[in-house]
């Protein structure tokens, strides 16, 4: 799709039918919730994927980053469809994705995927934000690597605190959606 509205309406309802699920749940920050988005069926739906890609490369492009990533797991199925995209709009950007702990073997790495981040420009992908203390780790490895986060992106905002905690931060933030666009259908 080339029209950003008709792609953003299409995932919306890919979203809103795969990932949009109402009822009593625990999210990952502890707090207790009636609603739910898991995003990993529309991220692993052919359609879906191209479509978060496309969006999400479209406002990612406007940061000048060099390298898109983000914190396992809800960032890994976003990170290679998005830089597919850059590389078919002309302007590739390698992925990476920061590990919530090191392994115990191997290059005992927390950054994977790239060499060194130092440097780099850096765009934080991630699934669903709530508080935005997920991806806010991913910001603080990455930080700490030497590489400079210019955009924390999220397909969903449940708006519970991420944008404020990115704006206090000094990071900038986006969502493709809030939450509240579903809640209220």
């Amino acid at each position: 799709m080339t029209n950003t509205h008709d792609a953003r309406t299409r995932l919306y309802e890919i979203v809103r039918t795969k990932s949009f699920v109402r009822g009593p749940v625990v999210l990952a920050s502890g707090k207790e919730s009636d609603h739910y988005f898991d995003m990993k069926p529309s991220m692993f739906d052919p359609e879906g994927a191209d479509l978060l890609a496309e969006l999400i490369f479209a406002r990612i492009s406007e940061t000048g980053a060099d390298i898109v990533g983000g914190l396992e797991m809800g960032a890994v199925p976003l990170i290679t469809p998005i830089s597919i995209a850059s590389r078919r709009a002309g302007r590739p950007m390698p992925g990476f994705f920061v590990r919530k702990t090191v392994k115990d073997h191997g290059t005992r790495k927390l950054v994977e995927g790239l060499s060194d981040v130092a440097g780099k420009r850096v765009v934080i992908v991630e699934d669903v934000t709530t508080t935005g203390g997920s991806a806010m780790k991913a910001v603080e490895a990455l930080t700490a690597a030497g590489a400079t986060v210019t955009l924390v992106v999220s397909i969903l905002d449940r708006e519970e605190g991420a944008e404020k905690l990115y704006a206090d931060a000094g990071i900038p933030f986006a969502s493709l959606f809030k939450a509240s666009e579903f809640l209220k259908s």
